[in-house]
């Protein structure tokens, strides 16, 4: 349908100004009615977050999302514009996207009495009515609210004329949704300047005698270390908020499974498959979920999703980088390449002061305990013992980088037959079942066993040894 280009021809089809709650209250009602998820692309929050969050938005509440980092609340923020209108009719050249019905500006104002049902309209795409700032102590009422366009009164304007005025980020988002992200940062004293907006629905600019009642949705992200302490929500602000709704990490491995699916970036390389077994992205999953129980990280400070996703980054450009130099045309990660996730893991998690001096160890020992993990769940107990006297009769074996997939194949159908019961339990429900998965699946197994002081174990260079106890 054409869209109308004036005030009288937006009348004509029946167009029907409400306030920004009202409008994403009835797309929300519009889509739990039918079924659809509100927000289809954050995964683990069905339950728990989801629920919350839906009731703020019926009840046309202001938001505070409280959350360690890394917990989607800025994707979630964020996805609230897809419950906004597709296009929304405003004044044409207005700032501040007046309301055509019910203009506020003073250029409003003026070109709709001037020219009344002929005045001209823009329409704004949902996109574009969604305004965010990155709270830091310098951050200005200017910034958030407005301030005088000295501009504007060099070319002759007086300063009382509303005209003079550079409207600021908040203004500028009317009739849409404004996010504040790491609210805690902010300055109390411009928090100050967010009350008027959050109960009285307007702004004031210097003293101007001039009153702009706004139309927004705002919600803001705050992380409880800071909302304690290094930086605080004044008391009144925090009155203002409808809902304070707490977010937090993928409970259990199978959704880090899914977040990690969703955000990893794999390499892609010509001539080159990555193929990345289930087993080796439960054991990415796990290292993570290991991470956020260890006494000897700071879980104040959190540890993010965003260290799943890098983590099977690295180990995918690992095994990729490996593949490459073995002329091998399919890359599959191994427990080998778990050796680069110490780059991807060190920027991500914060060591306890008491050890400090131990990064290396910690972070070492975290991926041995997912590794072990992993191991005892999806490696049968009873395919153990074959294997462990297998190696009795045998001289150990060689895994590393410099070993192809071929070299595994052999072990497994040849040299030890005992670890194919183990192999085959984790290669279960695998689409790829050729020799660089099953080389993947055998280090899992080795180095399982050897973590359950099964296998003795010796490093030396870029090989290991895998031998019978003695």
């Amino acid at each position: 349908m054409t869209q109308p280009t004036t005030i009288g021809e937006l009348r004509k089809v029946g167009w029907e100004s409400v306030p920004v709650k009202e409008e994403m209250r009835r797309n929300a009602v519009a889509r739990i009615r039918s079924g659809e998820p509100l927000f289809p692309t954050v995964l683990g929050y069905e339950n728990t977050v989801l629920p919350q969050l839906e009731n703020a938005l019926l009840a046309g509440h202001d938001v505070i999302l409280l959350g360690e980092r890394g917990q989607a609340k800025t994707r979630l923020i964020r996805s609230l514009t897809d419950l906004l209108d597709e296009w929304m009719p405003v004044v044409a050249g207005s700032e501040i996207n007046d309301d055509p019905y019910h203009p506020v500006s003073r250029h409003a104002r003026d070109l709709v009495a001037e020219q009344g049902d002929d005045t001209p309209l823009d329409w704004v795409h949902r996109d574009d009515r969604y305004g965010e700032k990155l709270a830091t102590p310098d951050t200005s009422i200017a910034d958030l609210i407005g301030e005088v366009d000295p501009i504007r009164v060099a070319e002759g304007r007086y300063l009382s004329d509303e005209l003079t005025l550079h409207y600021g980020l908040v203004p500028r988002t009317n009739r849409g949704i404004f996010a504040i992200n790491e609210l805690p940062d902010l300055a109390e004293r411009i928090q100050v300047g967010l009350l008027n907006v959050l109960e009285e629905r307007d702004v004031q600019v210097r003293g101007y005698r001039i009153r702009l009642p706004l139309d927004v949705l705002m919600v803001a992200t705050a992380n409880p270390e800071d909302y304690t302490n290094r930086g605080r929500i004044i008391t009144p602000l925090k009155d203002r908020f409808g809902s304070q709704i707490r977010t937090h990490y993928p409970l259990d491995v199978e959704v880090e499974m899914d977040v990690v699916e969703q955000e990893a970036s794999v390499p892609t390389v010509a001539d080159l498959s990555v193929v990345v077994p289930e087993f080796m992205e439960r054991l990415v999953a796990t290292i993570s979920q290991e991470a956020r129980r260890s006494p000897h990280l700071n879980q104040r400070s959190g540890v993010s999703v965003r260290l799943s996703v890098t983590n099977l980054e690295a180990v995918v450009a690992n095994a990729v980088r490996r593949a490459l130099r073995s002329e091998e045309v399919v890359a599959v990660p191994r427990v080998t390449d778990l050796d680069a996730v110490a780059a991807s893991m060190s920027g991500k998690v914060e060591v306890e002061s008491l050890d400090e001096d131990r990064d290396a160890e910690i972070l070492e020992r975290i991926v041995r305990s997912a590794v072990l993990a992993v191991f005892r769940e999806q490696v049968p107990g009873e395919t153990h013992r074959a294997i462990v006297e297998a190696f009795d009769e045998h001289e150990g074996v060689a895994t590393g980088e410099d070993l192809g997939s071929a070299a595994y194949a052999v072990l497994v159908d040849e040299e030890i037959p005992a670890l194919r019961p183990a192999v085959d339990a984790l290669l279960d429900g695998e689409e790829d079942t050729g020799p660089a998965v099953v080389a993947s699946a055998v280090e899992l197994v080795l180095e399982g066993l050897h973590l359950s002081k099964r296998l003795n174990k010796h490093t030396a260079g870029p090989r290991s040894r895998y031998q019978a106890r003695t």
